[in-house]
């Protein structure tokens, strides 16, 4: 391996994506359920002769689907950080595709940590020569530690320089 692919040689690199706990399968079970639940509440009032009642169950069924939806959408967005021996380089992409990158020289980096003693690390940013930027906020403060931990280890190597043969 020659210098040049020493310095370029990748010590650290992820992507971070918000948490969803409910795959795109279960929530369209989750939605047959609702609807189903919602169609045999009103049921009764139709009967009765409150037919009105089974529009607002129906706008309820509608709002939960534009919820969930707005919800995925958003899960689109994510964070890729990859740390070489000259560079840290983080994307942000948002979820409607908007993409912002931004390079750091790992010798002039610092992490500033903002916790809390009772919920951990809240928020996490990456700091050098006046620019600032907050990574891994999709992360729950126990993954955010973790993800902090090993960025601040592969800064560690970064700093200490390539390895030649």
């Amino acid at each position: 391996m020659d210098q040049n692919d020493q310095a370029n040689v990748t010590l650290f690199a992820a992507r971070l994506t918000p948490h969803r706990s409910l795959p795109l399968a279960h929530f369209r079970l989750l939605l047959l359920i609702f609807s189903g639940a919602a169609l045999l509440t009103s049921l009764p009032f139709i009967f009765l002769g409150a037919w009105p009642v089974m529009g607002f169950m129906g706008l309820d069924v509608v709002l939960f689907y534009l919820a969930f939806r707005a919800n995925y959408r958003d899960a689109r967005a994510y964070e890729d950080v990859r740390v070489t021996p000259l560079d840290l380089h983080l994307a942000k992409v948002a979820a409607h595709g908007a993409r912002t990158d931004y390079h750091f020289n790992p010798l002039w980096v610092r992490l500033e940590r903002e916790e809390d003693e009772e919920f951990g690390l809240q928020k996490l940013a990456v700091a050098s020569r006046g620019a600032r930027v907050e990574v891994a906020r999709h992360l729950d403060p126990e993954r955010k530690a973790d993800f902090a931990r090993d960025l601040s280890q592969a800064l560690a190597d970064a700093r200490r320089g390539p390895r030649y043969q």
